[in-house]
């Protein structure tokens, strides 16, 4: 892409989480000039925006004291120093607690404001209530709202989000690194890549897989990740009888990730509303699998629908339906064609509609528009036709 003069600031929690490559990916392939602000206190490459020398401080502190401002007048105060520094003409926040960060600050500035909300921070009950009055001056004040899924969109239709400003626009994945996969050819393997916390619901998939391959003793399920449910994970494998047929990798880069899709069968993701109300954005796994060529066994769960068309490019259950996914575990290691005619699917999909290239300039629409006044309409930029997304 060309670069273009319009200078952008992103702000988000923090930077090189592996998690969170695509924050990265944004922040590398806009076509822009940018800097990344991070952090609690607001850091620019590390570098803390406003001096940390004692006489700086204690002039802070004196000049909150003489005007009654609240202590939260320093963190506003570093990011509107940062923008103005940077002459931004865009402020892009990552998550939506960080726009209720720099949400006065660029009202400060009158720099335009456009939250992108990713997944937790648009389902958590108590994030949803700390946050309420911070999200409420969002949708008043910024020029745009970005939800990664249709499922999210409606969620935060329905906190208040002005739908002519919020825009649906899921994650890509680039589909040269994710590709090769032949799963009509590959043995029985379902790979599980995501962190093992409860909204991905590893236990689940563990005993759709016991109990989906009771006749396909060569079926084997590798989990990619780690988390708090390791040891509950391990536990339960044993305990089924399958823990000679469940391999934890444990976290693994990327190019393992790609390694792994391309001996896969298929790909397995039971994501699931979690107690406390967290779930999924747009899971980029599920991108990254379909891309690679594998068919989705999965949930009809936030923006999974949005990508996997059932018994096109994979196979959904309801959540929590354990014996369904079983069955279609059984499905896919009775019929490797099956696989191979979802995988290929499957691939051809993501390249019309969630490639990395068409999210980032979908994206850039958004945020160009809101610095020069010219905003899409949600509408002419979704990857496909919106509609509401089915209760």
């Amino acid at each position: 892409m060309t670069v273009i003069s319009l200078r952008l600031c992103i702000v988000q929690p923090a930077i090189g989480n592996i998690s969170e490559t695509f924050l990265q990916a944004q922040a590398d392939i806009l076509p822009c000039e940018t800097v990344v602000v991070h952090g609690k206190t607001p850091q620019i490459e590390g570098q803390k925006v406003l001096s940390e020398s004692f006489p700086a401080r204690a002039g802070r502190k004196l000049w909150r004291t003489l005007c009654g401002l609240p202590w939260q007048w320093d963190r506003q105060h570093a990011y509107a120093t940062a923008f103005r520094h940077h002459r931004a003409d865009v402020v892009l926040a990552q998550y939506g607690p960080t726009g209720t960060r720099v949400v006065d600050a660029c009202r400060q500035t009158g720099i335009p404001l456009v939250v992108q909300f990713h997944g937790y921070d648009a389902s958590v009950h108590e994030v949803i209530e700390r946050e309420r009055e911070g999200y409420h001056k969002i949708f008043r004040h910024a020029a745009a709202v970005v939800a990664v899924s249709r499922h999210m969109r409606d969620r935060l239709a329905g906190l208040g989000a002005n739908p002519d400003t919020l825009y649906w626009n899921p994650y890509g994945v680039n589909v040269e690194l994710f590709r090769g996969a032949a799963p009509a050819g590959n043995p029985p393997v379902f790979l599980a890549v995501g962190r093992l916390v409860p909204k991905k619901a590893p236990l689940r998939t563990i005993e759709a897989f016991a109990n989906g391959t009771t006749d396909c003793p060569e079926a084997q399920l590798r989990i990619i990740g780690d988390g708090p449910l390791m040891d509950e994970s391990r536990e339960l494998a044993s305990r089924l009888g399958v823990a000679d047929r469940v391999v934890f990798l444990g976290a693994q880069p990327h190019d393992v990730v790609q390694q792994e899709m391309q001996r896969a069968r298929a790909f397995v993701q039971h994501s699931v509303t979690a107690d406390d109300g967290n779930c999924e954005g747009t899971p980029n796994s599920v991108l990254e699998a379909s891309a690679s060529g594998l068919p989705v066994i999965a949930t009809r769960h936030a923006g999974i629908p949005d990508v996997i068309v059932e018994e096109e490019t994979g196979l959904l259950v309801d959540e929590k339906d354990v014996d369904g996914m079983a069955e279609h575990m059984r499905r896919i290691c009775e019929q490797p064609a099956l696989a191979g005619e979802l995988g290929q699917s499957g691939r051809q999909r993501i390249r019309d509609h969630f490639t990395m290239e068409a999210g980032i300039d979908r994206l850039w629409q958004i945020l160009n528009g809101a610095a020069t006044g010219q905003l899409p309409r949600p509408e002419a930029i979704a990857p496909e036709p919106i509609e509401p997304t089915p209760a």
